[in-house]
């Protein structure tokens, strides 16, 4: 699906290595996206991996676009 080259761009900004976005991918990938619980676990271990802090009002905000269905779903171009 996606090209080392993703992953080369990815791991530059981030300092994310692929491993660990593929560990994540699958966790999310077999993750209830409907779920609240689910996703503020999943936010705050994105958060850790990224070294950021990510507020309760952004955190919400998050789980608010999942469950509504409001997140562009072509990754590849956001970054």
């Amino acid at each position: 699906m996606f090209g080392d080259s993703f992953f080369k761009r990815v791991e530059k900004k981030t300092n994310v290595d692929k491993a660990t976005i593929m560990s994540l991918a699958s966790k999310v990938q077999n993750a209830n996206m409907q779920d609240e619980t689910v996703l503020r676990d999943l936010i705050k271990e994105i958060g850790t991996i990224a070294g950021k802090d990510v507020s309760e009002e952004k955190t919400q905000k998050i789980i608010n676009a999942i469950v509504k269905d409001q997140v562009p779903k072509d990754l590849d171009k956001m970054i």
